[in-house]
């Protein structure tokens, strides 16, 4: 069998993606399409650590494009077992839409043209433009194109004035290095669609949240991608979500962890899927997690003990 290093590497955009579905299709039919149909590979993503390769998939006469990550294009991580990412980012999805949220795409395990690995629906993006705050939130605030002293990193990432606070609509992250010396605040969107995933980074343990795992669309979703390094015992969160650490959850969070809370119950469905997928020990403490957020009703802070924000930020 051929490495996945062989593909050969080339440009990959969303205007090549050909995708026909989204991720507002009928879940039944995406995870059929992703499961069962056939995988064409078209390219490599260049700069990633791991091997993405990019592929369309056909099952049926439907056809959309996807991201398979060959669990034999992994690389060797010292805190985590060998072959276990693609593993993990199908039960991140799996305890996400136990959580009744759809921010992470459709994502499932399956033989792929270079072994076993991760296939999830590709979702494609809008031109590259700031994001406006407060966005799925109910509020209105200036984009940080638009704003005083506010300059875009990426989308919903910006960097504002080290000496101030944080501007109206975006929560600060923390200080940043600028090049050509000095520092800046790194800030977020103040954003409930941005709530939500630190809600669920803090549910699956993530410890990779970087800006560029931020992917939103033209019709206002946003996706969190790239949750292979989750589902820890210890405690390794690390995000650039932490601008609500400390304060109360929503009450839709709180519901939201109450059901996903019953649905890990022993004898459920989710735990005999999460069970295939992470190891008894990951799975205890994903309900220890849980627990522990109802028990608190708080957004979790930085434990000190590991770093808090991800580097690269973005």
């Amino acid at each position: 069998m051929p490495a996945p290093e062989r593909v050969p590497p080339g440009p990959v955009t969303t205007a090549a993606s050909g995708s026909e579905l989204s991720g507002s299709a009928p879940a039944g039919s995406v995870t059929a399409l992703l499961s069962e149909g056939e995988l064409t590979v078209l390219g490599r993503i260049p700069a990633a650590s791991n091997a993405v390769l990019h592929c369309a998939v056909v099952h049926q006469g439907r056809r959309a494009a996807c991201v398979y990550k060959p669990v034999a294009g992994e690389q060797p991580l010292w805190d985590f077992p060998d072959g276990t990412l693609a593993q993990r980012e199908v039960a991140a999805h799996e305890v996400c839409a136990a959580l009744g949220w759809e921010l992470v795409p459709p994502t499932v395990l399956r033989e792929g043209p270079y072994g076993p690995g991760m296939v999830q629906l590709w979702i494609d993006q809008p031109e590259d433009a700031p994001e406006e705050p407060g966005a799925g939130a109910g509020t209105a605030a200036p984009g940080a194109a638009g704003a005083p002293g506010l300059v875009p990193v990426g989308r919903l990432l910006a960097l504002a004035d080290a000496e101030r606070p944080a501007p109206a609509g975006w929560r600060a992250i923390g200080l940043a290095e600028v090049p050509g010396g000095g520092t800046a605040l790194l800030v977020h969107a103040d954003d409930a669609r941005l709530r939500r995933l630190a809600v669920l980074d803090a549910v699956i343990n993530n410890s990779d949240r970087k800006g560029g795992h931020l992917l939103t669309t033209a019709d206002g979703r946003l996706y969190g991608i790239d949750h292979g390094v989750t589902f820890h015992t210890d405690d390794k969160l690390r995000t650039l979500l932490w601008g609500w650490a400390g304060e109360p959850l929503p009450d839709e969070a709180l519901t939201a962890l109450g059901r996903l809370a019953v649905a890990l119950g022993e004898d459920e469905p989710l735990t005999t899927r999460l069970a295939a997928l992470v190891t008894p020990a990951e799975l205890a403490a994903l309900r220890d997690r849980v627990a522990a957020l109802l028990a608190s009703g708080t957004h979790p802070v930085p434990s000190g003990e590991w770093p808090a924000i991800p580097w690269p930020p973005v």
